[in-house]
């Protein structure tokens, strides 16, 4: 099962950030501080008028549809757990929504992708819990209607020390990778530590900890990682302000409270929305940005959207706020403080980081991107944080020479070469394997040549794997003779 990361109380509220380049003509948006916080506008002085439309996917507990912030935005709903996708007993997926779409107009508040398409996926039963199987559907129905962002602000524990702890899950991994080969963006909370074993928790959460999903940890109005933000040095990629934030809640909810003056909205519901807080808030930010860098370009790919949202991120250390954080990549924010206009900057400005078209390659079996012919070049990339490890399959014929080099344009990372015996399964954990380890390159370094005879015939696996901390694009040129 997985849960919806749940809420917190914020008791201190602190400056809001300077004004957007264009101020939203919705009335509540000044209540909306994290719009400042992350540059939401800043790329425009105006609104702008050529945004293609782009659909998300929000796999949460539903939405009112009534809200009139949603006026045009939902273009489909489905639930995966019985009842209407369009009632939302929760609350959660409607906060998450108004975040990412509610219109822009002149009332109630702002999405920060306000063009965005609702693809609408209700998960959540009436216990609160989300069955993995509901998850997965879900992903895949949103893939299969055209989502190109889906948002999942959800998550289950991990705990690599102790397994009996750890909720990893092949079903909920396999959809996110059926939709990340599909082209979409996916988006995840690290992870609160109050459902985890204690605070702080030193891991992200399933499904933000899975490969090429981006996952999202909390900042508070000071710039300082959330203490409730799950840390990870590896699966934490971006940060996004996670508390006091303000959006839309079901009616039906904030009608518990007939005096409060703003119905509809999450002042007005229960106390664990009045100020909400979570890294399940931060998540939809992120998603919103990369919405509207789709939005902008719709021919950028998945990985390049993935890639200018980390790499365009402001650095969170002690000068921006947070003491705990050292200069550069954190396991507390990853690379940093989402930063919308600077993103969309990189995209107008360019250059854009290339493409990798063969994910989602990631090991053996059926993982594997097969590469056919006497000769070919791949141009792809590998990321130590979101993409260490591309595998190739390649047959081989007996007494047939494979002859395998690879060079690349790092960013300090330090990249092998590995060729695998056809009876490889996978290579997840198998690196220290001197029986299925057929060759390998020499030490690590910008360019990576193996060579290799084969004994009888058979399918290889040919892995390109990064050993530190980098990125950058790379060239694999595989020559068969003999």
């Amino acid at each position: 099962m997985r849960r919806l990361l749940p809420l917190l109380a914020v008791a201190v509220l602190i400056a809001a950030a300077p004004a957007a380049a264009f101020v939203p003509s919705n009335p509540l948006a000044s209540k909306q501080w994290y719009l400042d916080a992350d540059h939401a506008f800043d790329a425009w002085p105006t609104p702008p008028t050529n945004l293609a439309p782009v659909k998300v996917a929000v796999i949460d507990s539903g939405i009112d549809a009534t809200q009139p912030d949603f006026a045009g935005r939902i273009v489909d709903a489905r639930s995966f757990v019985g009842g209407s996708p369009y009632v939302d007993t929760e609350g959660h997926g409607t906060f998450v929504a108004g975040e990412i779409a509610a219109n822009l107009d002149t009332q109630g508040i702002v999405g920060m992708a306000y063009t965005a398409q609702l693809l609408i996926a209700k998960v959540v039963t009436p216990d609160g819990t989300i069955p993995l199987e509901a998850e997965a559907n879900a992903i895949r129905w949103a893939v299969d209607n055209g989502a190109r962002v889906i948002n999942l602000s959800l998550g289950g524990v991990r705990d690599p020390v102790r397994r009996d702890r750890d909720t990893y899950s092949p079903v909920e991994a396999s959809a996110v990778a059926y939709a990340y080969a599909k082209g979409a963006v996916v988006v995840a909370a690290v992870g609160n530590a109050d459902e985890a074993y204690a605070q702080p928790w030193p891991y992200a959460s399933y499904p933000a900890a899975l490969p090429h999903v981006i996952g999202v940890s909390a900042l508070t109005r000071s710039g300082n990682v959330a203490d409730f933000s799950d840390r990870d040095a590896i699966y934490n990629d971006i940060a996004a302000p996670g508390v006091d934030i303000f959006s839309t809640l079901p009616t039906a909810m904030t009608a518990l409270r007939p005096t409060c003056t703003y119905q509809g909205y999450s002042e007005c519901g229960p106390d664990d929305y009045a100020n909400a807080e979570g890294t399940s808030f931060s998540t939809p930010q992120v998603s919103a940005a990369a919405a509207m860098l789709f939005a902008v370009d719709p021919a950028l790919t998945n990985s390049q959207v993935g890639d200018i949202l980390e790499h365009t991120a402001d650095d969170v250390n002690a000068a921006t706020g947070c003491g705990k954080c050292a200069v550069g990549r954190d396991p507390y924010t990853g690379w940093g403080r989402l930063d919308v206009a600077k993103a969309i900057a990189a995209v107008t400005d360019g250059p854009l980081p290339p493409p990798d078209a063969f994910e989602t390659n990631d090991d053996a079996g059926t993982q594997a991107w097969t590469i056919w012919g006497k000769q070919r070049t791949v141009d792809a990339t590998l990321d130590y944080y979101d993409d260490p490890v591309d595998v190739y399959r390649v047959a081989l014929t007996g007494h047939e020479k494979l002859t395998a080099r690879l060079t690349g344009d790092w960013q300090g990372a330090r990249v092998k070469l590995v060729l695998w015996r056809p009876s490889t399964a996978s290579v997840v954990n198998q690196q220290q394997s001197s029986t299925l380890r057929a060759a390998q390159s020499a030490a690590s370094s910008g360019t990576q040549r193996l060579t290799f005879t084969a004994p009888g015939r058979g399918w290889y696996y040919v892995e390109a794997i990064v050993t530190a901390p980098g990125y950058g694009p790379y060239a694999l040129t595989l020559t068969k003779t003999g």
